[in-house]
């Protein structure tokens, strides 16, 4: 799919259908940069359809469903934040990366919490974007787990559907959120640190600042925990956390 700015009707079907290479909608206002990014991430092997305001974008993503969505903030019509909330509404599994100038703490955490899988701030290296790409594509092409389901106290975690509950009530967690207490409960009575939290769930543990951690498992905290007698999820004071229904 060539990067040309237009919504293409009923052409290249094969490619729409997920048949042909992996599809990344870019979702940017600025045209030369999205031609940048279009022009390499094709040059990488990968389809892109650009859109260049955020009522583009709102339609694009009513129309089908994409492998990756690469999504500005600071969009006119619609912005990213409301388009990231539309998005994780439709569909809690396409990997979206922020590629903002915004580069406050405020921004970035605000962008995780409505599901954001990954933060950059301009100006971007190609390099850095181009392996974040690659690793979420590769998480969401993986083969089905031979686990489907993991249950913890009255904590029950499906790993097909991602959804969670807990006893017997949903549980609305982010992306980010839902693989956070995946590796928790997937390490039951392990202590996993910082960095091992972040390896798991970002990928790697050099951009991810240990505030970030905290923050993450404050929200899931306030979300699996609270309103219950016994917590599961557990500090271990200079050592990292644990997910564990023994610890009274």
């Amino acid at each position: 799919m060539k990067c040309n700015g237009s919504l293409p009707l009923g052409t290249n079907d094969q490619q729409m259908n997920g048949h042909g290479p992996k599809t990344i909608l870019v979702v940017e206002d600025d045209p030369r940069l999205s031609r940048s990014l279009c022009e390499q991430l094709e040059a990488e092997g990968y389809a892109t359809l650009p859109v260049f305001d955020g009522g583009m974008a709102r339609l694009a993503i009513h129309r089908r469903k994409y492998d990756l969505v690469l999504l500005d903030l600071g969009l006119p019509e619609v912005d990213g934040t409301a388009l990231c909330t539309e998005i994780r509404l439709r569909d809690r599994n396409t990997p979206v990366i922020i590629v903002t100038a915004l580069g406050d703490m405020d921004s970035k955490l605000n962008a995780f919490s409505i599901g954001a899988d990954d933060y950059l701030v301009k100006p971007v290296h190609f390099q850095e974007l181009l392996a974040k790409v690659q690793v979420f594509l590769k998480r969401s092409g993986d083969a089905p787990l031979a686990v489907q389901r993991i249950d913890i106290a009255d904590l029950s975690i499906d790993l097909a559907r991602k959804e969670v509950q807990r006893a017997g009530k949903p549980i609305d967690l982010t992306p980010k959120e839902f693989n956070m207490l995946v590796a928790l409960a997937e390490s039951k009575g392990r202590v996993l640190g910082k960095e091992d939290l972040a390896e798991r769930v970002w990928g790697n543990a050099y951009d991810v600042s240990p505030n970030t951690i905290e923050v993450y498992i404050s929200f899931l905290r306030g979300k699996v925990d609270k309103g219950h007698d016994h917590p599961l999820i557990h500090t271990r004071h200079g050592f990292g956390y644990t997910l564990d229904d023994r610890i009274r």
